[in-house]
């Protein structure tokens, strides 16, 4: 048993309540790697944010996780040393069984989510119930999901969204013991998040997604006041990366992501946690694209992940500082 408090992490309660307060949300950041993490840390520190380090059930079989608690640690470590101590969060992303979960809570996590939005109502209860309680022996912050969202990431997938009922969140909450609540209000998972006659085109010509519904999150506001929502699916794929990388022999076609003025009016709400990782991966990929076609004879790895460290950084820091309004809140 090895506690997130002995690798110098720390979990969301005090973090999501002081977004809360402050009228923000945390950059919750998705990564795999270490040019990604080093990317996250530089931003944050820079912007000096609070930030969740999200580990997929995904990244945890990609990257090991034992590798990945350590480069948590050192996440800590590293933003110390560029020198600000910010409050970071290890949290598990879309964990589907208790013994995910459990294992993640053993290995250091200072937060887990547990998904049981697919199961009926009452499973999904049971199921969180179980992970809050372990959990909660350990001081570890627990995320549970009402409503399903569509699209593909990782090993997440849905074919059709669910809104979340607002009549279901103060039973679910109160039976559960979640410390905070993943809600389907019209996000999705991965680039392409709605199909093009879902959309319309603006005077540029650009698909523009129909926009979340706040009325749902008005709602959920109201029956649960105070409690610390969480919208996955928050990315905005970014055209001129998308363009990039079809410029330089991708295929990524009618991309659509959440504009992020509405991501702006969200984070003004309780909505403390927003998840954010597609836009990463469109970033690096357009990067070590548009150097592969300028420089075709580079080999060294360090020469194209370098590049895309620097423009996941930068894309980081525009969504701490232009998006969520984390920025300086560390």
């Amino acid at each position: 048993m090895v506690s997130y408090k002995e690798l110098g992490l720390v979990n969301s309660r005090e973090m999501f309540e002081k977004a809360i307060e402050g009228g923000y949300a945390v950059p919750a950041f998705n990564f795999n790697n270490m040019e990604q993490m080093q990317a996250i840390i530089q931003a944050c520190v820079e912007a000096e944010s609070p930030v969740i380090l999200q580990v997929s059930s995904g990244a945890r079989k990609y990257a090991n996780q034992t590798l990945l608690r350590y480069m948590a640690q050192g996440a800590v470590e590293y933003a110390k040393e560029l020198g600000k101590n910010i409050p970071i969060v290890l949290h598990l992303d879309h964990g589907d069984t208790f013994e995910l979960c459990k294992s993640c809570i053993d290995l250091g996590f200072s937060s887990v989510m547990i998904d049981g939005s697919s199961l009926p109502y009452e499973e999904n209860v049971a199921l969180t119930k179980k992970v809050v309680e372990y959990a909660h022996q350990y001081d570890v912050t627990v995320e549970g999901e009402l409503g399903v969202l569509a699209g593909i990431e990782d090993d997440v997938a849905a074919e059709h969204s669910t809104y979340t009922r607002p009549e279901d969140v103060e039973d679910f909450v109160k039976k559960t013991g979640v410390d905070s609540l993943a809600i389907s209000i019209g996000t999705s998972h991965g680039a392409n998040k709605f199909r093009p006659e879902q959309c319309t085109r603006n005077a540029d010509g650009v698909l523009v997604p129909p926009p979340l519904r706040f009325d749902i999150l008005k709602e959920i506001e109201r029956r649960i006041p105070g409690f610390p929502i969480v919208l996955h699916g928050s990315s905005s794929v970014p055209q001129d990366m998308v363009k990039i990388i079809n410029e330089h022999g991708g295929a990524i076609k009618d991309a659509v992501g959440i504009p992020e003025e509405q991501l702006r009016e969200a984070a003004k709400s309780a909505v403390c946690k927003v998840n954010i990782d597609s836009d990463g991966r469109l970033a690096m990929t357009a990067a070590i694209r548009q150097h592969f076609a300028e420089k075709p004879g580079d080999f060294d790895p360090r020469k194209y992940l370098g590049p895309a460290r620097d423009w996941l950084k930068n894309l980081y820091i525009h969504k701490c500082k232009e998006v969520l309004g984390s920025a300086g809140k560390a």
